[in-house]
């Protein structure tokens, strides 16, 4: 179920990916070229022993699906984008990117990426 929150623009700059996280309490929904929507996720993983940093993050792009059931069918995922000494601030570094950036770095995945499988029922028949 769904709920309506006014957007509070005192939390943030609604143009990066922390800030629209902030200021609509939700993460930021982008179309593809795939004709799907995606919504960001910033994802944080440990280095051990690495010298860039004891954190990495990335963006996780959520696929969302377009007809029956609201939910995910899939996702596809960036590289190692922003290192630091803690998962705070590799999260943050990232939440300060701007949507913008996220939006060409999700098309230049699906430029790359496999086409989705396709269900045909007539095959079938």
């Amino acid at each position: 179920m769904s709920r309506f929150l006014p957007a509070d623009h005192s939390k943030g700059d609604e143009s990066t990916v922390g800030g629209y996280e902030a200021v609509h309490a939700r993460p930021a929904a982008l179309d593809a070229p795939d004709g799907f929507p995606y919504s960001i996720a910033r994802m944080v993983d440990p280095l051990h022993g690495d010298p860039r940093g004891a954190w990495a993050a990335y963006l996780m792009f959520l696929r969302w699906r377009r007809i029956g059931e609201e939910g995910v069918e899939g996702h596809v995922e960036t590289e190692y984008l922003e290192f630091a000494a803690t998962r705070e601030d590799a999260l943050d570094a990232l939440g300060a990117w701007p949507l913008r950036r996220a939006q060409d770095l999700l098309n230049g995945l699906l430029a790359f990426a496999e086409p989705a499988a396709l269900d045909d029922d007539e095959d079938d028949a």
